[in-house]
């Protein structure tokens, strides 16, 4: 399977710092913030999202962003049941080990969980399962980066910043009954 594009850099405005835009857009699991620079998808945020957990600086509305467009446009056939890879190119912010957990996160297949435990041993950390679940927590591009498929080693469905009802919706799409 080819790799996903990820942004490597940093695309910077005049004064120095990324420019982020954002557009709204309805879905079956609530209304949902795009929001992109011009390097890439940078976040999808939840209707109640904590504004702490993901932290971007917004430019402003651009509903015509291609970036955004093509997301929605790709969000729409996932959750008509028609898409299950995303290929629109990503721009994570985080810290190198959150970096590498949402990697990880891109390789849990559609329709398949991962427990937290598993998630650290992929990373090459065994022992940090509590720090995956941190990372996992802070992943800015929910959905695409699907932070939903991770679940509790006892296959109970634990926290998810969109709520644990949109983490059981998203699931069910994928043909993943939750306990």
């Amino acid at each position: 399977m080819p790799k996903r594009p990820v942004a490597k850099r940093p695309v910077a405005n005049r004064s120095g710092a990324k420019r982020y835009v954002y557009k709204t857009m309805a879905s079956p699991v609530g209304r949902l913030t795009l929001v992109a620079s011009d390097a890439g998808l940078a976040a999808i945020l939840w209707e109640n999202d904590d504004p702490r957990r993901v932290r971007l600086a917004l430019a402003g509305e651009a509903p015509d962003h291609p970036v955004l467009a093509e997301t929605e446009q790709q969000l729409g056939q996932y959750f008509a049941g028609i898409r299950k890879r995303f290929t629109v190119t990503l721009d994570f912010a985080g810290t190198d080990f959150q970096r590498l957990v949402w990697e990880a996160l891109l390789a849990i297949p559609f329709g398949q969980t991962r427990s937290y435990g598993q998630i650290a041993r992929q990373v090459g950390k065994p022992r940090a399962a509590r720090a995956v679940g941190a990372a996992n927590g802070r992943n800015p591009i929910s959905i695409i980066a699907p932070c939903h498929r991770v679940i509790g080693s006892s296959g109970k469905l634990t926290g998810f910043a969109g709520g644990l009802e949109a983490k059981a919706r998203l699931l069910a799409l994928e043909g993943v009954a939750g306990r």
